[in-house]
């Protein structure tokens, strides 16, 4: 899956934004992707302790571009243009405070097209990246929402590798029907990326009718509707797990259905199933999870678990930046 992921970009490369410049986890990473032409790394910091930092660290960073708040000569730019994008929701002064942390600055890099993309949270929240991200970067032309999808990697038996689509297990809490509607969309575009041809499964404690309530109303009115939308997507719901995965059961579920038994796209009805779900996957099935990835946004913003290890820097890096046009 990477070397597709790279091939993409060293026909195109891009530069991403690393929020948190001098983390060693950070520096680690940008060391590994300067090894190669295609992704340059943009560390925000101070670049002496930047430099320092990956000294300590023993990291070669030469190449890297550190970019610093404090002496950004493109400030006075960067601030009109974030009281701009607030609309009176912030005054200059408190937008020179934003603009001295490093995830509104490395944001405004990317929506002054300084960056292609941006990778935070090894220190932040999941809500301090994708915040400035909402209001500065924005969703996309007809999205109403920011959500998540997760790409689940393990070796397959006939070689090669298994790569699923979760979502959403990280961004919506409770998803309308029409929130499913983006959701499902988005995921299924992502997964293109990584060479899936999305198969969509709408995921539901009932299938096609055998249980009843509002959650199971959502979820087929949800299908319906993705149907109206993008009539050449394949996509069945709702759908229990079992029917979307095995043959046998959908055989049995709903024998028409040309999606039951071979989903390889999983849309959840609520965070709730979704984060559990993924994790099971995970911790049970053995794929690695690489997420979460924030889908609907006008460039590619993602986040970082603070938990994180340098490989999954790296990892995240390539896969935020090869989503970038």
């Amino acid at each position: 899956m990477f070397g597709k992921l790279i091939a993409k970009l060293k026909a195109n490369p891009k530069k991403i934004v690393f929020t948190e410049g001098t983390d060693p986890r950070i520096l680690e990473a940008s060391a590994r992707l300067l090894a190669g032409t295609w992704l340059t790394p943009v560390l925000v910091g101070n670049p002496d302790e930047v430099r320092a930092a990956a000294e300590e660290a023993g990291f070669n960073i030469r190449g890297a571009e550190i970019v610093d708040p404090e002496t950004y000569p493109r400030m006075e730019e960067m601030v009109q243009k974030m009281v701009e994008l607030r609309k009176g929701k912030m005054t200059e002064e408190q937008v020179r405070g934003y603009l001295k942390k490093g995830n509104y600055f490395g944001t405004m890099l990317v929506k002054m097209g300084e960056a292609d993309a941006l990778l935070g949270g090894a220190t932040y929240s999941t809500a301090d990246t994708v915040r400035p991200a909402l209001q500065l970067i924005k969703t996309k032309p007809g999205n109403k929402i920011v959500s998540s999808c997760f790409i689940m990697v393990r070796p397959s038996a006939t070689g090669g590798n298994e790569v699923l689509v979760m979502g959403d297990c990280a961004i919506n809490i409770k998803p309308t029907e029409d929130d499913l509607v983006e959701i499902a969309l988005e995921a299924a575009q992502c997964g293109k990326i990584f060479g899936v041809d999305p198969q969509v499964a709408m995921l539901s404690y009932s299938t096609l009718g055998s249980g009843a309530g509002e959650d199971v109303d959502k979820v087929r009115n949800a299908t319906a509707k993705i149907r109206a939308a993008a009539p050449d997507l394949p996509v069945e719901g709702e759908i229990q797990f079992d029917a979307a995965v095995s043959p046998n059961v959908a055989r049995t579920k709903c024998k028409d259905s040309k999606v039951a038994g071979h989903a390889n796209t999983f849309i959840f009805p609520d965070i709730n199933a979704g984060n559990i779900g993924y994790k099971i996957a995970q911790r049970l099935g053995s794929f690695d999870a690489y997420g979460p990835i924030l889908l609907g946004l006008n460039a590619p913003i993602n986040d970082l678990s603070r938990g994180c290890n340098a490989q999954e820097v790296y990892s995240m890096a390539i896969i935020t930046a090869a989503l970038a046009d």
